[in-house]
């Protein structure tokens, strides 16, 4: 049993804009994921799989479709499942996340220390609120931890973009 997700990527279709920042958030959120992880889909797969995962996000429909493949000794992959999830529950807290991450890039041009501190701590919770919402959307489909949550919140982000 490796229950963690060994290869993750967003289905470009559905990133619809992009910038300098937004790029460095969704690269330094999948390096981190891969880093430490915890993603264990709780229904019964193909073969009794029980990881490592690879996973692709995408937007289906306006809900999150989290397509979920097995990685064998050799590198083939098979589709093992696909989680979708309303995002109902999270467009406010993506919203108010959007807000505040423009005060934040805003201010870093030339805000003050500690202004700058300020927002970053609003951010941070903002986050931490999303990623919390998340990690219960998802109970009864895949167990995560918070990190697991917060990483795959900034990139469930990086597809809301407009």
């Amino acid at each position: 049993m490796d229950p963690r997700i060994c290869h993750i990527t967003l289905d470009e279709k559905t990133i619809i804009r992009r910038n300098a920042d937004i790029d460095h958030e969704r690269r330094v959120a999948i390096f981190d994921l891969l880093e430490e992880n915890i993603y264990q889909p709780l229904g019964a797969l193909p073969g009794d799989y029980s990881g490592p995962y690879r996973l692709v996000l995408r937007m289906e429909d306006n809900r999150l479709a989290m397509d979920l493949y097995s990685e064998d000794d050799t590198g083939l992959t098979a589709k093992l499942a696909v989680i979708r999830l309303p995002l109902t529950a999270l467009r406010r807290i993506i919203r108010e996340y959007f807000q505040i991450c423009d005060s934040y890039f805003s201010a870093i041009k030339d805000a003050s220390p500690r202004q700058i501190e300020t927002i970053d701590m609003a951010r941070r919770g903002i986050h931490d609120e999303g990623s919390g919402i998340l990690q219960e959307r998802l109970a009864g489909k895949v167990k995560i931890d918070f990190p697991t949550s917060r990483r795959l919140f900034t990139l469930i982000c990086v597809l809301q973009i407009r």
